[in-house]
C-alpha cells in the first residue's frame, strides 16, 4: 500500500503554499516511484497563483472528495474561495481556510481515504478571527478527533522533545503539572520513539523549577509530582530519569545521552530545538534554512507538521524554504507505517 499524506495547506496568505510546492517539486522522483502519495487541502486558487509566481512545471490536478481515486498528487479545495487573500495579509478568511483543511483531512483520514496529516502553519489571530477558537492545531485535531489530551512533540535530529503545557501563561504551568499529565506524557513519548523504530528509549524528564528545586529552595513540584511520578515509570519497566536541571538536561540529549526529554513548558522545550534546527547566515543575519519537525502524540490518527510559523513577513517573496516541510513528510510517513504494521500485527 502506498501511502496517502494528505498536506493542510494552513493560512493560505503565509508560507504554506510555497513551501508545499517547493517540497512536493523535491519529492517528484520519489512520487513517482510509489513511495507516496499526497493531496494538498487549502484555497486551489492560490495554489495556482503560487505556483505560477514560483515558475514550477509541476502538474497538481484539482479533484474532489467524491472521486474513486486520485492522481499521486493532486490538490482538493478546502472550503469555498471568499474574499482574495493576498500573500502577507491577515483575515479571517485566511484563518476559515486553515481550519476548514484540517477539518477535510480529518474526515478523510477517518475514513481511510489518507493515512497522515502534515500541516502548513496557521495565523493564531486570523483563525480566532473567523471564529475558530483554539490556540493552535493541537488543540484544534484533539477537539476534530475525539482525543482526551494531545502532546506536542519537537523533533530535529536526535533532539526529540515533548511538553507537559504548551500555549499556556507562564504563571499557570506549575498547575498543570499533575501526576496523571506528566505520566500520559511520558507513555505518549515512549510511543512515539517505540514507532520511530528505537530499539533503546531513554526518556528524560526536565525539571520545572532552577536545579530540580534545590531541595525544596525553589520549589517543591519537581520533587512532590515529578519525581514520584518517574520512580513508578521505572518500576512499570520505562527507561525514565530526572527530573533533569533544564540548564543541563538539552546538552545531555544533544550529546546522546538520552533520546528523549519531557519538556514543562513552550519555551523550556522550543528553545533548544529551534537553535539548533534554525541555521542563520552569521554575516546577514538571515535564516537560510529552518529544519525541524512538530509531531501531535496522543491522536487517532498521524499528524506532523512544520516547526515554524507563517512568515507573513516573506510570504509572497518565493525564498522561505522547505526544509522542514520535507522532513515533516518523512515523519509522517514512518509513523504511518508503524501505525499500519501495529494494526496488522494486532489482527
Amino acid at each position: 500500500m502506498t501511502p496517502q499524506l494528505a498536506l493542510t495547506m494552513g493560512d493560505p496568505a503565509g508560507v504554506g503554499p510555497e513551501i508545499i510546492l517547493k517540497a512536493c517539486a523535491k519529492l517528484q522522483d520519489r512520487i513517482r516511484a510509489g513511495e507516496m502519495q499526497l493531496l494538498v487541502i487549502g484555497s486551489n486558487r492560490v495554489l495556482a497563483e503560487t505556483r505560477a509566481a514560483l515558475g514550477l512545471a509541476l502538474d497538481v490536478p484539482e479533484v474532489t472528495e467524491a472521486d474513486a481515486a486520485w492522481p499521486a498528487l493532486a490538490c482538493l479545495q478546502a472550503c469555498p474561495e471568499g474574499e482574495l487573500i493576498r500573500p502577507g495579509v491577515l483575515s479571517p478568511s485566511g484563518g476559515h481556510f486553515a481550519f476548514s483543511a484540517v477539518e477535510k483531512a480529518v474526515r478523510l483520514t477517518e475514513a481511510g481515504r489518507v493515512h497522515g496529516i502534515v500541516t502548513a502553519p496557521l495565523n493564531k489571530e486570523a483563525l480566532n478571527l473567523a471564529g475558530h477558537h483554539f490556540a493552535g492545531h493541537t488543540d484544534m485535531l484533539a477537539k476534530l478527533t475525539g482525543a482526551s489530551g494531545s502532546v506536542m512533540m519537537l523533533v530535529h535530529g536526535n533532539m526529540r522533545v515533548s511538553h507537559v503545557t504548551t500555549h499556556v501563561a507562564l504563571e499557570d504551568v506549575p498547575k498543570r503539572l499533575t501526576p496523571e499529565r506528566l505520566r500520559y506524557v511520558i507513555d505518549v513519548t515512549d510511543e512515539a520513539l517505540a514507532g520511530l523504530g528505537l530499539a533503546r528509549r531513554r526518556i528524560a524528564v526536565a525539571a520545572l523549577n532552577p536545579h530540580a528545586g534545590e531541595g525544596g529552595l525553589f520549589g517543591r513540584q519537581d520533587i512532590d509530582i515529578s519525581a514520584p511520578v518517574i520512580a513508578r515509570c521505572v518500576q512499570d519497566g520505562l527507561d525514565v530519569m530526572g527530573p533533569v536541571p533544564g540548564d543541563t538536561v538539552f546538552v545531555k540529549l544533544h550529546a546522546g545521552q538520552f533520546d528523549a526529554v519531557v519538556a514543562m513548558y513552550h519555551d523550556q522545550g522550543h528553545i533548544p530545538v529551534k537553535i539548533l534546527g534554525f541555521n542563520v547566515d552569521p554575516a546577514t543575519g538571515a535564516w537560510q534554512a529552518l529544519s525541524g519537525v512538530n509531531v501531535t502524540l496522543g491522536l487517532p490518527l498521524v499528524r506532523t507538521s512544520v516547526d515554524h510559523g507563517t512568515a507573513f513577513d516573506i510570504a509572497g517573496k518565493g525564498i522561505a524554504d522547505e526544509t522542514s516541510m520535507i522532513e515533516a513528510i518523512d515523519y509522517a510517513l514512518k509513523l504511518a507505517a508503524s501505525r499500519a504494521g501495529s494494526k496488522e500485527t494486532s489482527r
